[in-house]
């Protein structure tokens, strides 16, 4: 496979802790296209074969982001991922193992002896628009101004400057990275997408899982606020 220069890797990282009186101060709204082959974006209740969601959840599409420019002073935050190609399947067996090698392991480890094939239902031939913006961390210099980082941004996504190849959920499958097509249209597709993975709670230990119930409106996910989904996930309740 050829690396196109304007391939990226999906990067997580853990938001800060705002300090008492800290104001955020956020981007514009920023687009970006993001196309592939093939992706799975894994469903967490299936433990065993890889089902993927039907569309690019939202701490992917941060990841994206992360890996053309992230920094401590900044965090993004994905605002709606619109769906550009039909929502079509690829099914096919893969070569996975079936533990994981340990952190100090004893001896070797041989791949071989652990291998088994898994079947993978998969998307193809995808193509997203993220929209999101970034707000400054209390990392930030109190004199920092947001429109340095929007134009670092708008300068490495135009040279095609990223750390990695991006993936689409596994590593083997390749994602295109790109400006936004200001004529790129969604589709006309408004169903249920039922929950969803929204990212994870980085202020518990371990880190907790938020999902939240996502609804294709015209080829459009909107995605909600941290607060709104916090409070969804709350165990002691909404009112909570």
């Amino acid at each position: 496979m050829v690396r196109r220069p304007d391939m990226v890797l999906l990067v997580a990282a853990a938001p800060l802790p705002r300090p008492p009186g800290h104001v955020m101060r956020r981007s514009r709204t920023i687009r970006v296209q993001v196309s592939g082959p093939l992706a799975v974006f894994t469903r967490p209740e299936m433990k065993v074969e890889r089902v993927s969601y039907e569309v690019l959840t939202p701490s992917a599409a941060r990841g994206i982001l992360e890996a053309i420019l992230w920094k401590p002073a900044l965090r993004w935050v994905v605002e709606e991922i619109a769906v550009l190609s039909e929502i079509r399947w690829a099914s096919f067996r893969r070569n996975e193992v079936t533990s994981r090698m340990p952190a100090r392991p004893h001896g070797h480890y041989l791949a071989d002896e652990h291998r088994t094939q898994r079947n993978t239902l998969a998307l193809r031939d995808v193509s997203y628009v993220v929209a999101a913006h970034f707000c400054l961390t209390a990392r930030a210099a109190p004199d920092e101004p947001v429109a340095k980082f929007e134009k670092m941004f708008a300068r490495r996504l135009a040279r095609g400057q990223t750390f990695h190849q991006p993936y689409l959920g596994c590593r083997e499958m390749a994602a295109d990275v790109r400006p936004a097509d200001p004529a790129a249209a969604p589709i006309p597709l408004s169903k249920s997408l039922g929950m969803v993975f929204w990212d994870f709670d980085y202020r518990t230990r371990p880190p907790r899982p938020l999902f939240f119930e996502a609804e294709l409106e015209r080829g459009v996910l909107k995605v909600p606020v941290e607060e709104a989904v916090r409070r969804d996930n709350d165990p002691r309740g909404p009112a909570a």
